[in-house]
């Protein structure tokens, strides 16, 4: 799942959410540019800086609709490194974490963020799931890692098309290809049926 583009959300928003915008965009850009400036004194360290009240009230101000985008765009223009993701995944209501995970394969090279990812695979907020699956999992998560995050998918409902990379990570893979079976044994033997999504995994993991 791609967030929208500014100028989607500028076709979409009113005219008192997109002065908002404006000013928290303008905010983070000043945040980022005083970050980079040499000899630029740091903020206070209990001092919030206004961009991170932006990110946090996104829902309120441009709707809920929106508030991943916006947060997304919010978090790349303040440049924000790992530590700012992880204290505010961390400090964030289920809305605010999603756009963080969002966030990741735009902002984070290494493979240093997964301690978030892993964090919202452990969870049941489908959501959370979704959004954590995208880029930057398919491309970090490691083998046993990302079959146990299908097997996730599959136990919590969610459809197996927001697990970015399927096809290409599932292809040939013989262990994901045992546990699809092992799982939908286990659900015919107690006579519940089998997700169309297990026999469409099962096929790539099968496939030469």
């Amino acid at each position: 799942m791609t967030p929208l583009t500014r100028t989607e959300l500028d076709g979409l928003l009113d005219g008192a959410a997109r002065a908002w915008l404006d000013d928290a965009l303008a905010e983070a850009a000043s945040h980022a540019a005083a970050r980079t400036t040499a000899g630029a004194p740091p903020s206070p360290p209990s001092r919030i800086p206004p961009w991170e009240v932006r990110f946090a009230a996104a829902g309120r101000c441009c709707s809920p609709e929106h508030a991943d985008a916006v947060r997304t765009l919010l978090l790349h223009e303040a440049r924000a490194d790992l530590k700012t993701l992880t204290r505010l995944y961390r400090q964030g209501a289920a809305a605010e974490r999603r756009a963080v995970l969002l966030s990741l394969p735009r902002l984070v090279d290494s493979s240093a963020a997964l301690p978030l990812v892993d964090d919202a695979l452990r969870t049941n907020d489908t959501r959370l799931l979704t959004a954590a699956l995208g880029p930057y999992a398919a491309a970090h998560l490691d083998s046993h890692s990302w079959r146990q995050a299908v097997l996730k998918c599959l136990f919590t409902g969610v459809p197996l098309d927001h697990v970015h990379q399927l096809a290409v990570r599932a292809r040939g893979d013989a262990e994901l290809a045992r546990m699809l079976t092992d799982y939908a044994a286990e659900r015919t033997a107690a006579g519940r049926p089998v997700p169309p999504d297990v026999h469409r995994a099962l096929a790539l993991a099968e496939e030469d």
